[in-house]
């Protein structure tokens, strides 16, 4: 079996999410004895041809120079592409930049299913009319698919709900982390349990400025680390906004994620504001990293979590987390254990790759009796 994926960067990952997913699956496939291709952006760091037994095309990328108008040409020529081959499952991550394109993908050879990823519409940092666009792409995306992939429970919902269409549940993985350095904390001028943090994009829709105004009305003035690249529009003006917080340090993105397992893994507690989306990442990285997690409340991550984290939707909510949480408290180490054994039995990425490997079997196989 043939199975092109397509609707990122490309691997090695390189940059985030969908890429490391893309990554894990490809690999995963090979293994399971699945002949795979991968598209990569022509400027993708990895040149090859080949990596791992997975075969990547390269396609022409003029992200670079066009920015994000760039990533519709670029999905269109791997489409094109596509069109020139015969895989029997093509597995799309996104369909933002290409759903657009979803009239040429060739369907009557290739089966397409679709991860729907989360309700990109929603998100506050877009402008109406970009929000409305992403609403359309959905729907195109959900259009030209022959299956529907949700990552969480409440996507699941939402899809069923609004276009009356079934999706198949797999969530996003995580390996356990399980080499903790202390050494890592010096560069940052923290000690072990004795700083709270969040990492996240600075974008409103990811609770930054009242996670942030909760720590600056809070009695505790432990370290608290911002990290998420903060040269943008809305990171300058956190940055001003709380410039008489020297408690606030704003660090900025780190990609190395031996560091940010072992900043997680020692922090005291560790903030995730995101409200938009099915299941996220970093979240699921920050359990796999024994943290002690207090999250926006709200149905995507309550979903994950359930009793296993603390909860807050105002600034002062944040303030009483952080001036009467340690993270070493009896009634607290349950909620790490729990956590933990969530990723080790349903968020493992070989439990992942083995439910995207049968959903694909399963939707190949349909097709083979459908023709017969």
């Amino acid at each position: 079996m043939q199975i092109a994926i397509l609707g990122t960067r490309g691997i090695p990952n390189h940059y985030g999410g969908f890429e490391q997913c893309a990554e894990y699956l490809a690999l995963g496939f090979v293994k399971k004895g699945f002949e795979v291709i991968v598209y990569n952006s022509h400027n993708h760091p990895y040149q090859e041809k080949n990596w791992n037994g997975v075969q990547i095309v390269h396609c022409y990328d003029p992200e670079y120079k066009w920015g994000t108008a760039g990533q519709f040409i670029y999905d269109l020529n791997c489409i094109l592409d596509l069109r020139k081959r015969n895989c029997d499952v093509i597995l799309q991550l996104g369909y933002t930049s290409s759903s657009v394109w979803g009239r040429l993908l060739p369907r009557k050879r290739s089966i397409v299913t679709t991860n729907m990823d989360g309700l990109e519409w929603k998100r506050t940092k877009y402008s109406d009319s970009v929000r409305k666009f992403l609403l359309y792409a959905e729907k195109l995306g959900v259009k030209h698919s022959d299956y529907l992939i949700s990552d969480s429970i409440g996507i699941q919902d939402y899809i069923k709900d609004k276009y009356n269409k079934d999706s198949v549940f797999i969530p996003y993985g995580a390996d356990l982390f399980q080499d903790p350095q202390k050494r890592v904390l010096g560069e940052y001028q923290v000690t072990a349990f004795q700083y709270d943090m969040l990492i996240a994009r600075l974008e409103p829709e990811n609770s930054i400025e009242v996670i942030l105004d909760g720590v600056a009305n809070a009695n505790s003035k432990r370290p608290f680390l911002v990290i998420g690249k903060h040269q943008t529009k809305f990171g300058e003006y956190l940055k001003t906004k709380f410039a008489g917080n020297s408690n606030i340090k704003f660090i900025g993105g780190i990609y190395n994620i031996n560091t940010l397992n072992n900043l997680r893994y020692y922090s005291n507690v560790y903030f995730h504001g995101h409200t938009v989306g099915g299941t996220n990442p970093s979240l699921l990285e920050a359990m796999s990293s024994n943290s002690l997690i207090c999250a926006n409340d709200n149905p995507f991550n309550r979903y994950i979590l359930n009793d296993d984290a603390l909860y807050f939707l105002t600034a002062e909510d944040v303030k009483n987390v952080i001036d009467t949480t340690v993270k070493n408290d009896g009634g607290n180490l349950l909620m790490l254990i729990n956590n933990s054994n969530k990723i080790s039995t349903v968020y493992s990425w070989d439990i992942i790759v083995d439910q995207y490997a049968n959903h694909i079997r399963e939707i190949y196989n349909a097709s083979n009796a459908s023709k017969r």
